[in-house]
C-alpha cells in the first residue's frame, strides 16, 4: 500500500517539475507586483503648503521601483 502511495506522489512531482520547465522554456517570468505600496504615495494638494509636485512624483516613482510597476499599473 504505502509503495502505490510512494508511485503517485512521484508522479504528481513530476507533472510539477515538467509545468515548472516548461513555464521556464516559455521565456515568461513571474513577477509579483504590491499595488499595496500605493499607500506610500501621499496625497497631492494645491497650495502654499503642498509638498511640490517633484517630491510628489518622486514618491510615485519610489512606490512603482518597489512595487515592480508597470507603466499601465
Amino acid at each position: 500500500m504505502p509503495d502505490a502511495k510512494l508511485k503517485q506522489e512521484i508522479a504528481e512531482s513530476r507533472a510539477e517539475i515538467d509545468n515548472v520547465r516548461e513555464h521556464l522554456s516559455s521565456g515568461m517570468h513571474t513577477v509579483h507586483k504590491d499595488l499595496s505600496l500605493i499607500s506610500l504615495v501621499p496625497k497631492f494638494s494645491a497650495g502654499p503648503n503642498a509638498t511640490p509636485l517633484e517630491d510628489f512624483l518622486a514618491s510615485i516613482d519610489r512606490a512603482a521601483l518597489l512595487g515592480k510597476w508597470q507603466v499601465t499599473d
